[in-house]
């Protein structure tokens, strides 16, 4: 059973969460997301579930260690986690929704602690090899709240049986597990060329609910790398004195 934590969200686009921890509660996160923490925590860092998990999270890009931060102290005490990027942190219930959510493998910030973080690969073929960002996603299983981070603005969409949405790879920041996955390919030659919007999109079929995010964090890298000027060569930027 997942510790049961109180926690407050400060800012609005580059957002902290703080959670607060009665004594011996604890709350897992990322290694490198913790901001600060107050007297009383204690950081216990560890694979997550032993060797295999840890080079398992490693080849899917995400840290090989997951640290738990327990309060130790004989009163309440608080830790802050901050997201990487401009952004919102949700907050999911999963007692609420059923005890498990998939989402992005770089969306996950922090859970209390009795979350299960596994890694979840795409069960399709066509999203293995096409999906990009979509083909590795993180399982979160447990009572408890768990927070993951979805880059600019977020829209929740609830989808009815059968009802079906069509999303950027990129875009898509976690979903239910009752709602199928798949990837589709954008028809047309003119589309595949020109449509710029990548040649495939994540499919999306009801019912569940969906979190979806304006900018995810690979398309602002690219808009940055677009309009950063060139490395300057060493020879370009020597020069004589005679």
């Amino acid at each position: 059973m997942a510790d049961i934590i109180d926690y407050k969200i400060y800012g609005d686009d580059l957002q902290l969460i703080e959670i607060e921890l009665d004594p011996q509660e604890g709350v897992r996160a990322e290694a490198g997301t913790m901001t600060y923490m107050e007297g009383g925590i204690e950081m216990q860092t560890s694979t997550g579930g032993g060797l295999f998990k840890g080079f398992k999270r490693m080849f899917t890009g995400a840290g090989f260690f997951i640290t738990t931060f327990v309060n130790g102290g004989r009163s309440k005490a608080r830790v802050a986690f901050a997201a990487p990027y401009p952004g919102k942190v949700i907050p999911l219930d999963l007692g609420k929704l059923g005890g498990e959510f998939l989402c992005q493998k770089d969306s996950f910030l922090c859970a209390a602690n009795g979350i299960e973080i596994e890694v979840e690969f795409t069960k399709r073929l066509g999203a293995g090899f096409f999906g990009g960002e979509g083909f590795i996603l993180q399982k979160l299983q447990g009572d408890g709240l768990a927070f993951v981070h979805a880059g600019g603005t977020i829209v929740e969409k609830n989808l009815g049986v059968g009802e079906v949405l069509r999303v950027d790879t990129g875009c898509l920041v976690a979903f239910a597990p009752t709602v199928d996955y798949d990837i589709q390919f954008v028809g047309g030659f003119k589309n595949a060329l020109f449509g710029g919007e990548g040649l495939f999109l994540a499919k999306m079929t009801g019912p569940g609910k969906v979190y979806i995010q304006s900018l995810p964090l690979s398309k602002l890298a690219e808009r940055i790398l677009a309009v950063a000027p060139p490395p300057m060569s060493s020879s370009s930027s020597s020069f004589s004195l005679e």
